[in-house]
C-alpha cells in the first residue's frame, strides 16, 4: 500500500510537471518568445562591433569586452522571466488550491528556462565566435574554448533567469516587478568589480553576485592574466581548477533561487 501511495505521488508530480512544461511552451509560441533569441545574437553583434578586433587580443578590450557581454547575458536571463510568474499569480493561486504542487510549477520553470537559455547562449557564442573568428581564444582551459564560453554564457544567463524568476515569485504584479528589473541590473553592474573598485563590505558583497562570478569565468576562459604584465588577478587564473569552481558556483545561484521561489509560492494564497 505505501509503495502505491508513493507511485502515485511521483506520477502525479512527474505529471503535473508535464503540464506545466506544456503550459510555458504554449506561453512561449503565443507571446513570440523567438525574439528574445533573437535580440540576443543583435546584441552580442552590437556589443562585438564597438569591441572590434581586441577582444580577447588586449587587456583593456579583453576586459571591458567581458564586462560588456556579462551585463547582456545577465539582462538576457533577467528580462526572460521577470514577469513569469507574477502575471499568472491568480491562475496560481485557483490551481494550488485545487492540487497543483509549487514544486512540480517550479520545477517545470527551471526546465523550461534552463532549455531557453541553452539556446540563447549558443547564439550568443555563435556570434561572437564568428564576429571574433580571426583572434578568438586559442585553447580552452577544460574543454574547447567555443564550448566553454557557451557554457559560461548559459550558466550567467540561467542563474540570471532563475533569480528573476525568484523575484517574479515573490512579487505580487508585474509593474512591481518591472520596477524592481532596472535595480537588480544596476546592482548586478556595480558589484561586477570592473567599473568600480570594490572595498571592505562591497567587495564581500560582491561575491554573492552573479555578475562577479560571469566576470570571472569569462576572464579566465579568455587567460586575461596572460594579456597583461601590470596586473595579475587571481579569481581570474586560467586553471581547471577554478573554471569548474566558477561554474559550480553559478549552478548554485540556479539552486538556491529555485529553491527561493518555491518557498515564496508555497505563501501565494495569503497575498
Amino acid at each position: 500500500m505505501a509503495a502505491d501511495n508513493r507511485e502515485a505521488k511521483e506520477s502525479s508530480f512527474a505529471r503535473q510537471v508535464g503540464v506545466c512544461l506544456s503550459r510555458c511552451r504554449r506561453a512561449f509560441i503565443n507571446e513570440n518568445g523567438w525574439k528574445y533569441i533573437i535580440s540576443v545574437g543583435l546584441i552580442m553583434l552590437l556589443i562585438s562591433t564597438v569591441t572590434g578586433e581586441d577582444l580577447f587580443v588586449t587587456d583593456k578590450a579583453t576586459r571591458n569586452g567581458s564586462f560588456a557581454l556579462i551585463c547582456a547575458c545577465i539582462w538576457t536571463g533577467i528580462f526572460n522571466s521577470i514577469r513569469s510568474v507574477c502575471k499568472e499569480r491568480d491562475i496560481i493561486k485557483r490551481e494550488h488550491r485545487t492540487g497543483l504542487r509549487m514544486s512540480s510549477y517550479v520545477v517545470a520553470h527551471v526546465i523550461h528556462e534552463g532549455m531557453l537559455s541553452m539556446v540563447e547562449a549558443f547564439v550568443a557564442a555563435i556570434v561572437i565566435w564568428l564576429v571574433n573568428s580571426r583572434h578568438f581564444i586559442e585553447s580552452g582551459v577544460i574543454l574547447p574554448s567555443g564550448l566553454e564560453l557557451w557554457i559560461s554564457f548559459f550558466l550567467v544567463i540561467f542563474a540570471s533567469d532563475i533569480f528573476a524568476m525568484m523575484i517574479s515569485s515573490v512579487v505580487t504584479n508585474e509593474n512591481t516587478a518591472m520596477t524592481v528589473m532596472p535595480f537588480a541590473l544596476i546592482v548586478q553592474m556595480i558589484f561586477a568589480g570592473v567599473v568600480f573598485e570594490l572595498e571592505g563590505i562591497t567587495e564581500k558583497i560582491s561575491h554573492i553576485t552573479i555578475s562577479r562570478w560571469g566576470m570571472n569565468g569569462l576572464c579566465a576562459i579568455a587567460g586575461y592574466n596572460d594579456l597583461t604584465f601590470f596586473s595579475y588577478v587571481k579569481e581570474w587564473e586560467s586553471t581547471p581548477e577554478n573554471v569548474a569552481k566558477i561554474w559550480l558556483v553559478l549552478l548554485g545561484f540556479v539552486v538556491l533561487n529555485g529553491v527561493l521561489s518555491w518557498i515564496a509560492l508555497l505563501n501565494v494564497d495569503r497575498y
